[in-house]
């Protein structure tokens, strides 16, 4: 497929009765997801690494076709620079084999204080990584890897490369005053967004606003971009997060539905065809 969508992880218990059936037990949640998205983001990853059998569990517990795309663990990411870490991330690297066909590109998401005096230590880094082994997307989160200087250099590394840019858009949360809930999401950066891809793929991170209809004005931002790019054959990958998670199925369904209304090319969702729960497609 070359248009993936998904939520930030698969267990959480509020989905029940949403996203998941009435009655749903938690040793069901991966298998259930898989049937109704088609990738997620492997936030677990940032925090454990899974043992072999977990892995092999993750792989025989999706279908064909589905995504996983791991978050390199922070003891790798947040411990400095990155290149004394390749090691550890080779390991990484190897023990995520076993999702097999279900591996997805693999991303760091690094802290605000990895800025452009690392970027030696990043082209390092990043070249030494086993193109063999996976697909790689870096997040950076110092502004002045936004700033035009640091900015060409970067794409230019990442494009050389083959590494994709994740996108991080948090304005849902930034733009929009007035949700007691934005308090503790507003952690992430207010970076600027820049629709820039490096590579045959993309991985989006939409950090949407709990109030799914006020996210439309800025979904809007993203059709020509998604549709210019799904022309050029890129891969995408958009992963929608909430501040409160038991949303973020809801919100993710609105995503879809407003990029099919606009006809871009992207496949039907697998939930819409496994449930009778009413379908909002008047979005205007």
């Amino acid at each position: 497929m070359s248009f993936l969508i998904g939520c930030a992880l698969w267990g959480y218990k509020e989905w029940v009765g949403d996203l998941f059936p009435p009655g749903s037990r938690a040793s069901e949640f991966l298998r259930l997801y898989g049937q109704r998205l088609t990738t997620v983001e492997g936030n677990t990853t940032f925090y454990s690494v899974p043992d072999q059998a977990t892995v092999a569990r993750w792989a025989a517990e999706t279908p064909i076709g589905f995504q996983f795309c791991p978050k390199l663990p922070r003891t790798i990411t947040h411990a400095g620079l990155l290149y004394p870490h390749l090691e550890e991330a080779l390991r990484f690297l190897d023990r995520m084999q076993g999702l097999g066909d279900r591996l997805g590109p693999v991303f760091a998401q690094l802290p605000p204080a990895y800025g452009p005096a690392n970027l030696t230590d990043l082209a390092a880094f990043l070249t030494a990584l086993p193109r063999i082994a996976a697909e790689f997307a870096v997040e950076l989160r110092h502004p002045d890897w936004f700033t035009p200087r640091y900015s060409a250099r970067l794409t230019e590394l990442l494009q050389e490369l083959g590494i994709g840019r994740v996108l991080l858009d948090t304005r849902p949360i930034y733009d929009v005053p007035g949700h007691p809930q934005l308090h503790s999401e507003r952690k992430k950066p207010k970076l600027p967004l820049q629709f820039s891809v490096t590579a045959p793929f993309s991985l989006v991170r939409y950090i949407s606003h709990p109030d799914r209809d006020v996210n439309q004005r800025f979904l809007q931002d993203w059709v020509p971009h998604i549709s210019q790019w799904l022309q050029q054959g890129t891969r995408i990958y958009f992963f929608v997060h909430c501040p409160l998670e038991g949303r973020s199925p809801t919100n993710l369904r609105f995503v879809q539905h407003l990029f099919q209304q606009h006809q871009l090319p992207i496949p039907p969702l697998p939930w819409d065809g496994l449930d009778s729960f009413p379908v909002q497609l008047n979005l205007l």
